[in-house]
């Protein structure tokens, strides 16, 4: 049976949604964070700007809920051009890609998330909508088929991955810049709590918001989501205002602990020590043994767990860390010495 936690990176529906939406800053001097990628872009902005050109096509890559989507909408605002928002996987057919393409005006945005699940017949349409600004559409089939070659107003397309190794290498070389979002530190995701409390008027104390930020896995939506869950115990549990006791009976009751793992983590990290006696172990293993899918281990647990050094990749499958079992207070299975030849295990007398 599949884990609940509150951390997923598509838990939420239409009121997370909203919610997120309303925290989002609006340029790039409201951006907390990602300091590197932020001068690239406010530098590639203004030349554009002086230009009076499009930018350059954008692919953005690293794990979820670090802000993919939301520097998206940030470039549009600073360009003043309109956003047209689509998925990978949303786009089946050219006629899908099509009917966006068609409507885009000079200097707008096409933001596709997922880009990696692109379909081959989707990617191969747009690499000419990417390099030369046309396509070369086909209507009808048949002995009545035609080909129309479309021409396209300048736009820039700005795409978003968590997996940048499956981006295919034509598509990847079409894109002008590449930034990688990397997990954000403490203090950062501080400053991010503390401005998404004033936007929601909320009464706080600085170490409550530290509290939440250090246990937000280095990730603003983990941040922003822990936040709206104390706020609510706050308001049925307290007097409204986020203490530090109130956020840590708040986040032991979402069974978020001091290192900001929940019972996925847990689950996983046990299942490597327990099943497994610490690893190695393939991933589809593991997400067998969770009733997991690989992908949510794979794209929303595992990244954090490397990060911090309590899982390791080898050839051989995923490993735990002593400090891991340390964590969780389990006994740590030392690695045997496997680095010696096969014929050498075995005695050079035996028969």
């Amino acid at each position: 049976m599949a884990i609940d936690r509150v951390l997923s990176a598509d838990s939420g529906g239409l009121q997370e949604e909203g919610f997120s939406l309303a925290l989002r800053p609006k340029n790039l001097e409201e951006c907390i964070g990602q300091e590197n990628v932020k001068e690239k872009l406010a530098i590639a902005i203004t030349a554009a700007k002086q230009r009076g050109e499009p930018l350059e096509h954008i692919l953005f890559y690293g794990p979820p809920g670090l802000g993919k989507t939301t520097l998206a909408h940030v470039i549009a605002n600073e360009m003043a051009a309109a956003i047209r928002v689509s998925s990978g996987p949303a786009l089946t057919k050219q006629g899908d890609v099509m009917g966006l393409l068609s409507n885009i005006g000079t200097g707008d945005i096409l933001f596709i998330d997922e880009v990696h699940r692109l379909s081959a017949p989707v990617e191969e349409f747009m690499y000419p909508a990417m390099e030369d600004f046309k396509v070369d559409f086909t209507v009808d089939s048949g002995l009545h088929a035609k080909t129309i070659n479309f021409p396209l107003k300048r736009f820039t397309l700005i795409g978003a991955t968590t997996r940048a190794g499956l981006v295919t290498a034509p598509l990847r070389g079409r894109f002008g810049m590449l930034f990688h979002l990397d997990f954000y530190t403490a203090a950062e995701l501080g400053q991010i709590a503390a401005r998404s409390a004033r936007l929601l008027e909320l009464e706080c104390v600085d170490s409550a918001l530290e509290l939440i930020a250090a246990r937000s896995r280095g990730t603003p939506r983990v941040a922003n989501r822990l936040l709206k869950r104390v706020r609510d115990y706050a308001q049925v549990k307290g007097q409204g205002k986020l203490t530090t006791e109130i956020v840590e009976r708040a986040l032991e009751m979402e069974q978020i602990d001091e290192f900001g793992l929940d019972e996925l983590d847990r689950s996983f990290l046990r299942a490597l020590i327990n099943v497994y006696e610490g690893g190695p172990a393939g991933i589809e293993a593991i997400a067998a043994t969770l009733g997991e899918e690989k992908d949510t281990l794979e794209d929303v647990v595992e990244p954090y767990l490397l990060q911090i050094g309590f899982v390791r990749r080898t050839k051989r499958g995923r490993e735990v860390t002593k400090s891991a079992c340390d964590h969780l207070g389990l006994k740590y299975h030392k690695k045997k010495d496997i680095s010696q030849p096969q014929d050498l295990l075995f005695d050079e007398n035996s028969s």
